[in-house]
């Protein structure tokens, strides 16, 4: 169950505050944020991904605050002690878990902060994709967009017409990757089933466990990480990356990132995720379980709200942006091409792309001063 409580100080580093700000969408956003006591700062929205929090801000909302930016990081629908959207289970409607209801929550939210504006809108993972679509569809609230880790490429085409109908010239990706000599799976179709909730959050080894064998997989840490560009959306490609995004057929999540554990002694000296930190995000999930968050995956690999954002067809993301990601993170090629598509396609106005060295797929928690100073140099360029 969802908790209308705020963090205990404890937790925060000074300046920072947890509350709950109604955003006129039926939720009740927990947000953490700094700079509110001087009014008329430009604002920053942080929204972060899948499985996190907004404390996955936490060492980034101090520096922008002190560099003069009003801060709010809120946990998205569907995630932390935001209230209103659950605890919601499988079979619960999915409506609630469009894009464009995210791009409102996002409205609201900044509305109930009276801000007309935000200098920039930066999201990482999950959250990429929101900022996205907020300032695609809101360029005059966005000034600027900030995708870390997830690249975007794109509204869909009105050609699209869903690629999940049977097609005779195109084998179905997902019989070709179980066909394969190693039988594999999509995590995100995976993440979409029925089981995949319940496979995390009673997983024998327990939440916490789980959470620090996923975020040590998918990170620095982890020294096969090794990412490249792939040559297109199939299976023998596809099967390039690591486990935690081509799974082995017959294996949970929480089986798959087992195997690369980290032993004590790398637990101990994990200084970008204490295991105090990790406490917070096993609490969180404790309470909620993972549905809420695995709704946004479900949303897309059923097209479900594919037709609304055909809507957008052709527009294009227009005001400055930049891409952070680490440099061992496999999410920036996850998608064949969709990098390339969004540098000078789908975000016209690209300042830089920026793969961060010591950084996997968190790296706003791996390595948050290199990126601060990445964030604080686009600001300043784009406000010139």
């Amino acid at each position: 169950m969802t908790l209308k409580k705020s963090y205990d100080p404890a937790l925060l580093s000074p300046g920072l505050r947890s509350r709950h700000v109604d955003n006129s969408n039926g939720l009740e956003m927990h947000v953490l944020e700094a700079g509110f006591e001087t009014s008329g700062r430009p604002a920053v929205l942080l929204l972060h991904g899948f499985p996190e929090l907004a404390y996955s801000w936490r060492k980034v909302i101090p520096v922008l605050a002190d560099a003069g930016y009003y801060v709010i990081a809120p946990d998205l629908r569907g995630y932390g002690r935001t209230i209103g959207w659950g605890p919601v289970t499988y079979d619960d409607p999915l409506d609630q878990f469009r894009l464009l209801n995210a791009v409102r929550d996002t409205v609201g939210l900044l509305q109930a902060c009276e801000l007309r504006e935000v200098a920039a809108v930066v999201g990482h993972d999950y959250g990429s994709s929101v900022a996205a679509w907020s300032a695609l569809v809101r360029p005059e609230m966005f000034r600027t967009c900030v995708l870390m880790s997830a690249p975007f490429d794109g509204p869909p085409e009105l050609s699209h017409v869903i690629e999940t109908l049977p097609n005779t010239s195109t084998p179905d990706i997902h019989k070709t990757l179980a066909a394969l000599k190693r039988p594999r799976k999509h995590y995100h179709w995976y993440y979409s089933t029925r089981p995949a909730n319940a496979d995390m959050t009673d997983c024998p080894e327990g939440i916490h466990a789980f959470l620090r064998a996923y975020y040590h997989h998918k990170s620095a840490d982890w020294k096969s990480n090794k990412p490249h560009r792939l040559k297109a959306w199939r299976a023998d490609q596809l099967a390039l990356m690591p486990t935690y995004y081509i799974m082995d057929l017959d294996e949970t999540m929480p089986e798959a990132v087992a195997k690369e554990m980290p032993d004590a002694n790398e637990i101990s000296s994990n200084s970008w995720l204490t295991d105090d930190e990790l406490a917070v995000y096993t609490a969180e999930y404790t309470r909620n379980g993972f549905q809420g968050g695995l709704n946004w995956y479900r949303r897309g690999t059923l097209d479900f709200d594919t037709s609304e954002l055909q809507t957008f067809a052709g527009r294009t993301i227009d005001q400055p942006s930049c891409f952070i990601s680490g440099s061992s993170d496999w999410g920036v090629y996850q998608r064949p091409n969709a990098a390339e598509r969004m540098n000078g396609t789908s975000c016209t106005d690209m300042r830089g792309v920026h793969l961060i060295d010591g950084a996997g797929h968190w790296v706003q928690q791996e390595q948050p001063e290199e990126t601060c100073r990445v964030l604080l140099d686009f600001l300043k360029d784009a406000s010139e």
